[in-house]
């Protein structure tokens, strides 16, 4: 069969390639065709347009970019019309795809969602457009599958695909030597994948060093920037810049500053305390700070639905609460193991799952049926 995938970010990337090199495990003929990133191709896609292009953070940012979207969307939609896909699996990036999916359903293209788009933080009404523009949701927290039957609605939870990345990793033991490093504890800093994430984020991050000179902080850096673009950031010549590797990074850390999202996750089920930070321009703020229903921002305490680990947001995002966070985790036995507990908590209720290959086989199954 023919699939049409489309991920909109870094971490939409790798949970597509994993699907997609599931897809081709169920289904010894899948063709797909994507707009996603490197990961996505290196797993069998056909690329058409990579995320870098796509990725805009918050409303304001959107709004100024609304010319581009507009074209690729219109882009995409002519590229889908000539693949005529079995189905369209949509990875997240709602902003995008719910447009997609509109057009799709309109034109007898079945749809599929993987990752559901976080509707049920703000403008929950959205649901009634999945219900009538998605012919299957594949939820991947535990409390989405509640959310969506309250709406009559029916969903396949299927683990969390962060959990089956995090499992699969094989830590790199020589990671210190291979990588420059001394014995000195480290603590991990994860400024985001996002040109605006960073250029808010990481000054602060790394402002911070002089109070902890017991520690070595290492960048955990991806390579969509150059080593020059994080050097600019860099104003103690201490700190390490490592690229492509944030697993290893946190799997040898003592304790992380983690950009809100997918992180979030991935640095809880790592057993890494941590401090979730969060920027964006004042306008986007205000408007989400408005339309959002939600009292977390960060994945793990939005799973425990309490809070676990402290999120530093906006205003409060500053050197002063970074330092007072991270010694809370460092150097205060009681603030540490209280994080600990609750990610053995959020382990608990994602369960334990192979998520890709229980998503591809159930929407290969789907479309058998049809």
């Amino acid at each position: 069969m023919k699939y049409y995938i489309i991920a909109g970010e870094r971490s939409g990337d790798l949970h597509a390639s994993n699907l997609i090199k599931q897809l081709h495990l169920q289904d010894s003929q899948a063709h797909v065709r994507a707009w996603g990133g490197d990961m996505m191709e290196a797993a069998g896609a056909e690329l058409v347009k990579h995320y870098q292009e796509m990725a805009f953070m918050g409303f304001l940012e959107a709004a100024t970019n609304l010319f581009k979207i507009k074209r690729f969307l219109k882009e995409c939609q002519q590229d889908l019309l000539q693949y005529n896909p079995d189905v369209v699996i949509l990875v997240d990036y709602a902003g995008f795809n719910m447009r997609i999916a509109k057009f799709a359903k309109e034109h007898g293209i079945k749809v599929f969602y993987y990752i559901s788009p976080k509707i049920w933080a703000w403008n929950q009404g959205r649901v009634h457009n999945i219900k009538r523009l998605v012919d299957r949701m594949f939820v991947i927290m535990p409390f989405e599958k509640d959310f969506y039957k309250r709406f009559d609605y029916e969903t396949d939870y299927i683990g969390n695909p962060v959990s089956d990345a995090v499992n699969a990793h094989t830590v790199n033991q020589n990671f210190r030597a291979d990588n420059g490093l001394d014995d000195r504890p480290i603590i991990a800093v994860l400024p985001g994948s996002r040109q605006q994430e960073i250029e808010s984020l990481l000054y602060i991050m790394l402002s911070i060093l002089p109070a902890f000179q017991d520690y070595q902080f290492v960048v955990a850096a991806v390579s969509n920037f150059s080593r020059e673009y994080y050097e600019n950031f860099n104003r103690e010549p201490f700190i390490k810049i490592v690229y492509d590797q944030t697993y290893d990074v946190l799997a040898h850390a003592e304790a992380a500053m983690v950009t809100s999202g997918t992180a979030t996750l991935e640095t809880a089920l790592f057993n890494v305390p941590q401090v979730v930070c969060y920027r964006t321009s004042n306008i986007s703020y205000m408007i989400g700070k408005a339309v959002i229903k939600v009292p977390y921002i960060s994945l793990v305490n939005l799973i425990a639905n309490k809070r676990v680990v402290p999120e530093l947001i906006q205003g409060d995002m500053n050197a002063q609460n970074l330092v007072r966070e991270l010694k809370n985790v460092l150097q205060n036995p009681e603030g540490r193991q209280a994080q600990l507990n609750g990610y053995a908590e959020v382990k608990k209720l994602i369960g334990d799952f192979n998520t890709s290959e229980t998503a591809a086989k159930l929407m290969v199954n789907y479309l058998k049926e049809k």
